[in-house]
């Protein structure tokens, strides 16, 4: 585990059951197959971005690694399979040895992609590379939807700090990975300590409307937090009316409070009069901060009011709208033995409707206008034209079993920075659109 991405290894457990039981039954057909140990190459895609959106954002990449690196079967765990008669016993000892020792590429994190971009491709002998497959779909999924989810917002906000609050509003493990998450998309802080103690993500808050209703007098609670947080905390003044609220605020605090937060009402025009009475009694440098079920729409439509800084929560982490990217993992070359020499031929799904995949082990490349714009997600199989070789998509990430591409969460974060900024300006338009970028196979 990456000591600079995560902070701080907190008891890891094994992914191994982060599975569906298919998995484990394909393995062991295929160990009494004897095609178990052929030579494949799977990958992980998207046939389409959810409905609207006009590009993808890459999240989870290294919690995949992490989820690779810890997938292994303790004697609890395969006791459990045993019992459970899910797999034979032949299929339980092969487990008990396993540890992925193959290849794997992919789309750095924060990357941007479309339709058809081959995010991770995964390389090894059909069992264990087929054992991933639950495990890094699970992850890919959610993290990206919401990276997806904070690049809109980020967006939206031009600058403006984005705070990540939404862990009450889903799974306690899954909260810690939105926030992860929203980081890369473009947020700048997050109220969950979990996230923070883990991937060394910026933490604050300060308090609820509980803690005002709690004492005698809001000027009591206001009182109470300054004494305890100092002046340039932030104060909540929607308790109960907001303009004697403010006005208790700066007089307790003085010019130098921190912010005020807004939690409800009409924000626009609460946040106008806010602004304006705290000019007046002189608190021209204390920030507003708004909150209460915001979307991209939300932040987008209070662009033109006093507001320094947006709170999110349920529409975050839920994708606002889009809760998964519907990625795939298809098994996309496959060698016809064991034998390394043995080459890798393609092979595809060829259901009807719009389920059908592309066969062959692909690269993928981004073309650019002569301003340097992105134009298209070019992917293809085979050698890689000439003209393309220094715009590839795809980095080492796992070699021989082994992580090879570690890195801060800070430079996924810088990534999707650029990888935005170098989109066509109508990718960040938030009304409903196709992709920004066609994807063109050659």
């Amino acid at each position: 585990m990456n000591s600079a991405d995560l902070g701080r290894r907190v008891g890891v457990p094994s992914t191994a059951l982060f599975t569906d039981q298919y998995e484990l039954t394909m393995v062991q057909a295929a160990l009494k197959a004897g095609t178990a140990d052929r030579r494949s190459v799977f990958e992980a895609f998207t046939r389409r971005l959810p409905e609207g959106r006009r590009y993808g954002v890459v999240a989870g990449t290294g919690r995949v690694l992490d989820a690779v690196e810890n997938f292994h079967f303790d004697d609890e765990m395969l006791a459990f399979l045993r019992d459970q008669r899910v797999v034979d016993a032949a299929t339980v000892d092969w487990l008990a040895d396993y540890r992925f020792r193959g290849d794997i590429w992919g789309y750095p994190e924060g990357e941007v992609y479309f339709p058809g971009s081959p995010l991770l491709r995964v390389e090894g002998t059909f069992a264990e590379c087929v054992l991933l497959e639950t495990v890094i779909l699970s992850i890919l999924n959610h993290d990206s939807a919401i990276a997806a989810a904070a690049s809109r917002m980020s967006s939206a906000a031009s600058g403006r700090n984005l705070i990540e609050m939404g862990a009450r509003r889903t799974h306690e493990l899954s909260a810690v990975a939105a926030s992860r998450a929203a980081y890369i998309g473009g947020f700048h802080t997050t109220s969950d300590l979990a996230a923070g103690f883990r991937y060394n993500i910026p933490t604050v808050g300060t308090s609820a409307h509980a803690f005002t209703l709690l004492h005698d007098s809001e000027r009591d609670a206001f009182r109470a937090q300054v004494d305890s947080l100092g002046r340039d905390t932030t104060l909540l003044v929607d308790t109960y009316d907001v303009a004697e609220a403010v006005r208790t605020a700066v007089e307790i605090a003085g010019p130098e409070l921190g912010a005020v937060r807004i939690d409800s009402g009409d924000l626009l025009l609460v946040a106008h009069r806010v602004r304006q009475q705290l000019d007046e009694l002189g608190a021209t440098e204390t920030k507003i901060v708004v909150t209460s079920d915001l979307d991209e729409y939300a932040i987008a439509s209070l662009a033109a009011a006093p507001v320094d800084a947006y709170g999110v929560g349920t529409q975050l982490v839920t994708g606002s709208g889009h809760p998964t990217c519907s990625m795939v993992y298809k098994l996309v070359a496959r060698a016809e033995s064991a034998d390394p020499r043995d080459p890798l031929r393609p092979v595809a799904k060829k259901s009807l409707g719009a389920k059908t995949s592309r066969g062959g082990r692909k690269w993928a490349a981004r073309r650019t206008d002569a301003y340097g714009v992105a134009e298209a997600e070019v992917i293809g199989t085979g050698d890689v034209p000439a003209d393309l070789v220094d715009r590839q998509l795809q980095a080492e990430l796992v070699r021989g079993g082994e992580v090879v591409a570690r890195e801060p969460l800070e430079a996924a974060r810088d990534r999707h920075i650029t990888a935005r900024a170098g989109l066509p300006m109508s990718a960040m338009q938030l009304s409903r659109g196709e992709p920004v970028l066609p994807t063109e196979y050659v």
